[in-house]
């Protein structure tokens, strides 16, 4: 199995740059948290910036971005709980072909009503049914479909956020690092971890899941991929955390991936409110996971510099204030 590389990740973010220019994904700074732990400081990764609310704009302009014109002319259709789904309607609008996404009926109002201000057409169905009805859709409109996780060029684009971190650490002088990344599909770390293994081979890379989602944790120390019913893993508030790694990702994570950590829906709550009230950042459940983990389970982190990806801000607002009232 082919897997992502450094080589990769420059060139991701070569044709990103060439095709898109200002148009493409935000380059996020790492932003020092004052606050943090004096033999670990912390460090945010504020994805939660980018134009779509979430890392997930990468890996679909990528993967729109190396399409033939032909075959994007046709369109664009992906399947997605809410984040991936705005990305890809936003690469729809970005390149001006026509975009459909399909999400569960039970997604955030706030991450539906961002992709149909994009244009996309949006199908709501169950939970389960999103993959199928999204193949369907492209098999039938001859519309390409652009998977949230299962797929080289998605993982390329993602890897950019990777190529970041270990450009910034070197500007600050640090060689040794933590990073702290969320899983769902696996998508994100697959590339983090690919981009790190080259440009930045002392850091320690480190998922984090919820605890009532925590699916890989438990495949990467069986050592083999687990499953876990989809009633099982959206017990979660973290609605963007509720995927399962593919084999192309479960690969990428067994390679490239040195642990996963587990926070409850408390400590991701609490972390929402740290974030925005201390932070200054907004940060949806799924985006808050990895503070969650710095500021719950240091006992299992190493000391030392530590880089927490903040990986979506779309959060609805009432959820928001919520979490700022404690």
């Amino acid at each position: 199995m082919q897997l992502i590389n450094h080589a990769d990740a420059l060139a991701a973010r070569e044709t990103l740059t060439r095709l898109l220019g200002t148009a493409g994904p935000v380059r996020t700074p790492l932003l020092p948290v004052p606050e943090s732990e004096r033999e670990r400081p912390l460090l945010l990764k504020p994805e939660s910036l980018q134009p779509s609310g979430a890392f997930k704009i990468r890996g679909a302009l990528h993967a729109t971005a190396v399409l033939d014109e032909r075959t994007r002319s046709r369109g664009i259709v992906a399947y997605s709980s809410g984040n991936h789904a705005r990305a890809v309607a936003y690469a729809g609008r970005t390149f001006g072909i026509p975009t459909t996404v399909v999400v569960p009926h039970t997604a955030p109002a706030t991450k539906v009503a961002a992709a149909r201000s994009l244009d996309a057409e949006v199908v709501l169905v169950e939970v389960a049914e999103r993959e199928a009805r999204a193949e369907r859709i492209a098999a039938e409109t001859g519309a390409t479909l652009i998977p949230p996780f299962d797929s080289p060029a998605v993982i390329a684009g993602q890897s950019t956020v990777g190529l970041e971190i270990a450009e910034d650490l070197e500007a600050r002088g640090v060689s040794e690092a933590t990073v702290l990344v969320p899983i769902s599909g696996g998508g994100l770390i697959s590339g983090v971890g690919a981009a790190l293994a080259e440009a930045a081979p002392r850091t320690r890379l480190i998922g984090v899941e919820p605890l009532l989602a925590a699916d890989t944790r438990e495949s990467l120390h069986a050592g083999r991929r687990v499953d876990w019913p989809v009633s099982a893993r959206t017990r979660t508030e973290a609605d963007g955390l509720t995927g399962q790694p593919s084999e192309l990702t479960f690969e990428h994570i067994r390679t490239f991936v040195d642990d996963v950590v587990t926070v409850t829906e408390e400590e991701i709550g609490e972390a929402i409110g740290h974030l925005a009230g201390t932070c200054g950042l907004v940060a949806e459940p799924s985006g808050a996971v990895t503070t969650a983990a710095y500021r719950h389970r240091s006992a299992e982190l190493p000391a030392g510099t530590t880089v927490a990806v903040v990986s979506g801000g779309n959060i609805d607002p009432g959820r928001l204030i919520s979490s700022l009232a404690g």
